[in-house]
């Protein structure tokens, strides 16, 4: 299986690595090794959708981004993702999202964006894990007072439990609002943020403290006061090795003593773990104070 499950992980760097070129079902085969009919059958029994849907879920998402983060034209947008006309543009983003490019632009609100998992992670072989030599890098920042909206699960105490309880579309959702540290967080809650019948872990993202907008459907809102964090980062490491990575991380963490900076663990603010991304490191940021 590992010969097929690397051949469909080609396909999905090919096409992220292409998405605004023109790209046709004879690349992904060449990519993927195998002929075209069995390249096609893979990719669909291993991402449940067609090369084809996959393509164009992948460009509706960029392409609502941009029209959050950036004053572009419609046109403009459409024929950078690939689109033959606004038209079909415009059709393609309403089918997907319910609502109209030009109105999004000047409206953002959340939206259930595409979220495209790389097979390989599925289907990793759990090792055991040891503590590793590479370096942890701390460093101290300050997070300004803020909201989040986070989605509650019911018992989760980390990112597998949750996406089994919740499902792996919330990321899709928190991705598609603007955040001030730039994407999505987890988080470990306290008890005082933590509802009756819900989870410690969620999954959320950070806004202004004055946020008013939209609040999706079966999210909810918290206020947290500005704070301190030791934000612990890794080195960058290969994506199939992330558990290793975050093993380095809970280690390092274990070990360190904030009174060597005149502080100490502050249990009243939530712990943040920030998505394992293998060219950055892991990232994980713990409340202190003093």
């Amino acid at each position: 299986m590992q010969e097929q499950i690397q051949a469909v992980q080609r396909m999905q760097e090919y096409i992220e690595t292409h998405l605004c070129e023109k790209i046709t079902f004879a690349d992904l085969a060449k990519a993927s090794l195998f002929s075209p009919w069995y390249a096609r059958r893979l990719f669909l029994e291993f991402t449940g959708v067609t090369p084809a849907d996959y393509i164009r879920k992948l460009r509706l998402k960029q392409s609502a981004l941009k029209l959050r983060d950036e004053d572009v034209k419609i046109l403009d947008v459409a024929l950078d993702f690939g689109f033959g006309s606004v038209d079909g543009y415009q059709r393609a983003f309403r089918k997907e999202f319910g609502c109209n490019p030009g109105a999004y632009a000047a409206n953002p609100v959340p939206l259930p964006l595409f979220t495209p998992y790389g097979v390989k992670f599925r289907f990793l072989e759990r090792k055991e894990k040891v503590m590793s030599a590479r370096n942890v890098f701390i460093q101290l920042i300050d997070k300004p007072k803020r909201k989040v909206i986070l989605k509650r699960g019911k018992t989760a105490t980390e990112y597998w439990s949750y996406c089994e309880e919740v499902g792996c579309d919330v990321w899709g959702v928190l991705v598609s609002m603007k955040s001030l540290c730039g994407e999505p967080v987890c988080l470990w809650l306290p008890k005082k943020y933590i509802l009756p019948g819900t989870s410690e872990y969620v999954q959320g993202v950070e806004v202004p403290a004055d946020y008013c907008g939209e609040i999706p459907d079966g999210f909810d809102s918290i206020e947290l006061p500005a704070a301190k964090y030791l934000m612990f980062q890794g080195e960058p490491f290969k994506e199939e090795a992330y558990e290793q990575a975050i093993t380095d991380i809970w280690e390092a963490e274990k070990k360190y003593d904030p009174a060597m900076i005149v502080y100490r663990w502050d249990d009243e603010n939530p712990k943040i773990q920030l998505e394992p991304i293998g060219t950055r490191g892991y990232i994980e940021l713990l409340p202190i104070k003093e």
